[in-house]
């Protein structure tokens, strides 16, 4: 019997698992409200995405310094058309390089380094343009041409619209010149036809004159009267 007490009272005496769940439920403190996130890339399409390391040359040191190591995209505008690029950290997603792909952006392959490509831009990651000279460095050769044949292609249509806008530019300025022309044409003819009208006008008042002063001439005299 005094085992069995024992027992009973060894068992009454085991704490409770305090990760017990219980069923009740805890209001939070604080709610959170959920935030749209917004990268500005809404209203462009990716044509290009790949894995790199960006470097920057300084002047000042005269060495290259790395920007960091992520994902640099070709986004194309769904309105305007243009393309930029921008390269964001892998883990900060912090700006590297930010600027567009102008008509006269060259790329150009490292020497010594065929997965390294080297280019000239005015870009804008740290918030205010700089002329910067990159370099680029990818995990394989094809994935390094790939980006110099994308950036060559983009840089070339660029191009073109550019001479397209100079055309349509070019030929707007001849229409608006040809109806202006057409139009002092025109306003001088117009100047040129007034004098003679004036002059019909004219020649009616003159024998008008003439015929007062003959009216005048033929009209007879008075007779004097009788005294």
């Amino acid at each position: 019997m005094a085992s069995t007490t024992e027992g009973d009272h060894r068992e009454e005496e085991v704490p409770h698992n305090e990760d017990e769940d219980t069923g009740a439920q805890v209001a939070p403190i604080v709610k959170l409200e959920e935030v749209a996130v917004t990268t500005g890339e809404e209203d462009e399409d990716a044509i290009l995405d790949l894995k790199a390391k960006l470097y920057r040359f300084d002047k000042d040191g005269n060495q290259w310094k790395e920007r960091g190591a992520g994902t640099v995209k070709l986004l194309k505008h769904k309105v305007t058309g243009k393309v930029r690029l921008v390269m964001r950290q892998s883990k900060t997603l912090k700006i590297c390089a930010n600027h567009l792909v102008l008509p006269m952006m060259s790329v150009q392959e490292h020497a010594g380094n065929d997965k390294s490509c080297v280019w000239h831009a005015a870009d804008y990651a740290d918030g205010e343009l700089k002329d910067e000279l990159f370099c680029i460095r990818f995990g394989s050769v094809e994935n390094c041409k790939s980006f110099m044949e994308m950036v060559h292609e983009v840089a070339e249509s660029q191009k073109k619209k550019e001479e397209n806008k100079d055309a349509s530019a070019t030929a707007g300025l001849l229409e608006k010149l040809s109806v202006e022309e057409s139009k002092t044409e025109d306003k001088s003819r117009a100047e040129e036809e007034v004098p003679k009208e004036e002059k019909e006008e004219e020649v009616p008042k003159e024998e008008k004159k003439e015929s007062k002063s003959e009216e005048a001439e033929k009209k007879p005299e008075e007779p004097a009267s009788s005294t």
